[in-house]
């Protein structure tokens, strides 16, 4: 028992010596004693002032002893004995003046420390903070506040306005108005449909809305970010290894060469010169505070670290392994492109697909859903909803009979079917087949598309120093390829399992620090392989994101580059704080052994040094923005203006290429009218877009780009399209002339159709990778 006593004393006294309100005591009296002995020395009433003096020295022994036992017990040789060292020589020899500096130099020191770290943790403790412990859950009696842990799939819960979301759900309401800042780091405001997902963790910036529990506590988002966040922290980092190195070597240092100046002129004042100024408390700190300061940063970014070691290894990386899907793709299906019979709109077909839909539970339902309401498309209500599990849904819309899935291959299809087919196959993608009354009118291309901020991400991991980039995928082959060509990656290895990746990291790694950024399970084997694994986390947790030493919890894989520069820079800036720190102590140490420095001036020389490095080192906490404009507030808002216009355009493009299609076929009256409509939409919705991106857009964008010349290539592309479009006008205006399209107009009026569709999907393209992926 008493053995259990004593054990429980001992965490109490260390609890107490970490406490901030001592390290805060420490620095009031010593401040205090210093000032009140500088009052009475300049009165004469120097007896007095050592009196002071003499007290506020005293008052740091004790509490930096017991902050020596408790490194010493941790198994660290600790600094602090030479500060300890430091003060006994001092009142040992009657310096008490200089035995009050270092004692003001030790409290300012780790009191300085300890704010540093607690300001450069504050977003990982946010996070513990900001967890839900209760939710409030409908019963048959009403609605009930119930601990969260009670919470399991299925329940019916209310979110109030202001309450974070407790666990991963279904929206049951209309919608949800949802600030999820706090997981993607993201500060605007997102708006779930009644049926989408909702994130644990999310703020209700809204009205109280119905959630449908879809996961328990410990198996949603937040709680997967939390435990991450509980895991991060800068003991095991090799960068502070080092510092702990520096530590062994430099304290017997500082005693050899006190007593050698001791010895050599006699003088005990000098051999406590040395120890004055060979007291770096702080010292040593910078650099777990610059790495904790790194931690933090890069949390704001939505990258949550496991631990400081992951981070450093992130700063020398060479190698980065990458899988597609989920990861250089969206990793869900998106509508490509949507195809219409003779006699019908894309549009319309769109429309109504997404109409059948809305019911059904299947992957590509619901991509066709949310492409729908992407492009603002009003849907109406269907009826009479059945579902074929492997072939489609079929049901009643607007009175009509309507059918979207699988089309029934022993049926023999028109021409423009089979044009669809072929294409499908050239493209990789999924077809979902439309028929209204029986009668084929329309079709969707559905694949997994590359994120937009892909090769924005790739360009700048290789400017971070990232000098191989390979791709990693179970997929088919030719799929990869096209990825891995449009990407400029420098590798790709095709329709690989679990043990084949991992065994691909096992080779990288013989090489170079490797990083292996996946999503799915089957990836969680590689990233517990390679030297730091990074998980795409923002969907919640995974096998890969328990086997992960990275996981970005917002989905953009740029943030891993952002992550890359942070790691680099804070690696930098702590071996800068404690080799600097080191280096100036040093040569205060010879000054003091050759009698050029007194006690008194070697501690207030020794707490600048101290204040300095560790100022150096929270450096970490603020961004680098060299090398990359600063985008400002307003530019922001016109970048997702016209992102949003993107999406809303994509009918005209549609309508532009199936102008040209009609005029493969039969030119009549029919072709003829689809080329107008074209032109109509273009006239009216897609010239007014460029001219404003033109005037707007692109002048807000030129200082953080470098200037007007890093535009004109893209405005180049909008004075093309101008041109073409002009073409097309005037094939209109000779048609109306001679009552109908001329054969000599078709060739040329065709190839302006194509070229200006091809030239609209690859300027959306451009702008969608340089500019829009640089707005948050």
């Amino acid at each position: 028992m008493d053995r259990f006593l004593l054990v429980a004393r001992l965490r109490r006294s260390t609890a107490v010596l970490a406490s901030p309100l001592l390290e805060r005591g420490l620095l009031a009296v010593t401040t205090a004693a210093l000032t009140g002995g500088g009052v009475a020395h300049f009165l004469d009433a120097d007896g007095i002032a050592e009196l002071f003096w003499g007290l506020g020295t005293v008052a740091a022994v004790i509490p930096a002893v017991g902050w020596v036992l408790v490194a010493l017990r941790r198994g660290h040789a600790g600094v602090d004995l030479i500060a300890v060292l430091a003060l006994g020589g001092t009142l040992a020899v009657g310096e008490y003046l200089a035995g009050v500096l270092i004692a003001l130099m030790l409290a300012t020191g780790r009191t300085l420390e300890g704010a540093a770290q607690r300001r450069a943790s504050h977003d990982l403790h946010a996070l513990l903070a900001h967890a839900p412990r209760s939710t409030r859950r409908r019963t048959g009696d009403g609605v009930v506040r119930v601990p969260l842990s009670e919470i399991t799939a299925g329940d019916a819960l209310v979110v109030g306005p202001g309450e974070v979301v407790p666990v991963d759900g279904r929206v049951e309401s209309t919608e949800a108005v949802l600030d999820e800042s706090v997981l993607t780091g993201e500060p605007l405001q997102v708006t779930r449909q009644r049926g989408e997902g909702a994130r644990s963790g999310a703020v209700n910036a809204g009205g109280a809305f119905d959630l449908r529990a879809t996961a328990i506590e410990q198996d949603s988002t937040y709680a997967g970010i939390v435990r991450l966040a509980q895991q991060a922290g800068a003991e095991s980092a090799p960068v502070v290894r080092l510092a702990d190195r520096y530590a062994a070597w430099f304290l017997p240092l500082a005693l050899a060469t006190a007593a050698l100046a001791w010895l050599v002129s006699g003088s005990a004042v000098r051999a406590v010169a040395v120890l004055v100024v060979a007291t770096p408390c702080p010292l040593l700190l910078a650099a777990p505070v610059a790495v904790v300061s790194g931690l933090s940063r890069a949390s704001r970014r939505g990258v949550v670290v496991r631990d400081g070691g992951a981070l450093e290894n992130l700063g020398r990386a060479r190698t980065l392994l990458l899988d597609k899907t989920g990861t250089l793709t969206v990793g869900r299906p998106c509508v490509l492109d949507v195809v219409a019979a003779p006699g019908h709109v894309p549009a319309e077909v769109l429309r109504v697909a997404a109409s059948l839909d809305q019911l059904s539970p299947h992957v590509l339902a619901q991509a066709i859903v949310d492409a729908a309401r992407t492009r603002r498309l009003e849907l109406s209500a269907p009826t009479e909803v059945t579902e074929e599990p492997g072939r489609g849904a079929s049901g009643v819309v607007e009175g009509h009979r309507v059918f979207i899935g699988r089309d029934d291959p022993t049926r023999a299809g028109p021409a423009w079917a089979k044009a669809v087919g072929n294409r499908a196959l050239l493209d990789g993608a999924s077809v979902a087949w439309l028929t209204v009354d029986e009668r084929l009118t329309g079709a969707v291309l559905l694949r997994d598309a590359l994120r937009r901020d892909a090769p924005h991400a790739v360009r700048r991991l290789r400017s971070a120093g990232i000098e191989r980039l390979v791709m990693l995928t179970g997929d088919r082959a030719a799929t990869a390829q096209e990825v891995a060509a449009v990407l400029g990656l420098d590798g790709v290895r095709a329709e690989l399992g679990p043990a084949d990746k991992v065994a691909a990291v096992r080779g990288e790694r013989e090489h170079a620090v490797t990083v292996m950024v996946g999503d799915g399970v089957n990836d969680a084997p590689a990233l517990a392989a390679a030297d730091i694994g990074v998980a795409m986390g923002a969907r919640g947790t995974t096998a890969s994101s328990e086997a992960a030493d990275i996981v970005l919890t917002t989905d953009r894989v740029d943030r891993l580059a952002d992550a890359v520069v942070i790691a680099q820079r804070s690696r930098r800036i702590a071996v800068q704080s404690a080799l600097g720190g080191m280096l100036l102590s040093l040569g205060a140490m010879a000054a003091a052994a050759l009698g050029l420095i007194q006690p008194a001036a070697g501690a207030l020389l020794q707490e600048g040094i101290d204040v300095a490095v560790i100022l150096n080192a929270l450096r970490a906490l603020r961004a680098d923005h060299a090398g990359q404009g600063v985008l400002a507030p307003a530019t922001e808002a016109l970048i997702h203006r016209f992102a949003a216009e993107h999406e809303d355009l994509q009918d005209v493009l549609q309508a532009v290429r199936d102008a040209a299609d009609r005029l493969s076929g039969v030119p009549g009256p029919t072709a003829l009218a689809s080329v107008e409509e074209a032109h109509r939409l273009l006239t009216e919705r897609l010239l007014p877009h460029e001219y404003a991106e033109e005037h707007q857009l692109y002048p807000a964008l030129a200082p953080a780009l470098g200037g007007p010349e890093s535009t004109v290539t893209m405005s180049r592309a909008h004075t093309e399209i101008g041109r073409l479009s002009r073409r097309i006008a005037t094939h209109l205006q000779l048609a109306r002339t001679n009552g109908g399209l001329a054969p000599e107009q078709l060739d040329d009026l065709r190839s302006c159709l194509y070229g200006l569709n091809t030239v609209l999907r690859l300027h959306f393209t451009q702008e969608e990778e340089s500019y829009f992926s640089l707005a948050p």
